[in-house]
């Protein structure tokens, strides 16, 4: 059963420039209410480009993007998403589970169902918005960007799983939805449950929707 979960996204500077310290702080607030729910089980989510479980004290670098940080032991293993949300979360979770950029929804609703077989479960989902916003976004600027990313931000907002499972993977696609997936496996986790949410951050300063958001 999901008991609380923590939506953060995982931009390589996070973790160190100064002008994400407003977003860095709010990831560890909701953090803390991942911990004050004193889950069974504690897993880190996020997109890849495969899905992969992981054991909760594998390893990640941030040296590909340029900054000499790292967490867990033995070789760097973990993708991005995962790296950035270890380095988040400070300590080794009980799982960290990748979930494909490409998976289809159904298969990322069941993931999140099998998640929450395990107990009281608490996640920490790593999740972009979309890269195509502003005409300095990653991606070509798409009108249709900024209403995608409202949308998701009243469903976080909201603690609506079944707004988050009825995300189009196309059109996710095609507005450079990172997160897309990573969403889609909260949504199945949280299923039926009733669940209060908390939408704490909703920018996008480097072009990139970056969503903060906890649900109790």
């Amino acid at each position: 059963m999901l008991v609380a979960a923590a939506v953060c996204p995982h931009p390589p500077l996070l973790v160190r420039a100064p002008e994400l310290a407003p977003l860095r702080a709010a990831c560890q607030d909701v953090i803390s209410a991942l911990r004050a729910a004193e889950p069974d089980v504690l897993v880190v989510v996020g997109g890849a480009d495969t899905t992969t479980a992981y054991d909760g004290t594998a390893a990640g670098t941030l040296k590909p993007w340029g900054l000499d940080l790292g967490a867990g032991d033995g070789d760097p293993v973990l993708p991005l998403s995962l790296t950035i949300g270890r380095l988040l979360l400070g300590h080794a979770p009980d799982g960290l589970q990748s979930v494909a950029f490409d998976a289809a929804p159904a298969d990322c609703l069941a993931l999140g169902r099998s998640l929450a077989e395990r107990g009281r479960l608490a996640l920490l989902v790593m999740a972009d918005g979309s890269a195509c916003l502003t005409t300095g976004s990653p991606g070509r600027h798409e009108p249709a960007a900024r209403p995608h990313q409202e949308l998701i931000a009243s469903a976080l907002a909201e603690a609506d799983p079944g707004a988050l499972a009825a995300l189009d993977p196309a059109e996710a696609d095609r507005l450079w939805l990172s997160g897309r997936a990573a969403l889609q496996v909260l949504a199945g986790a949280a299923g039926t449950s009733r669940l209060r949410g908390r939408l704490l951050e909703d920018v996008a300063p480097f072009g990139v929707g970056y969503f903060v958001a906890e649900w109790r």
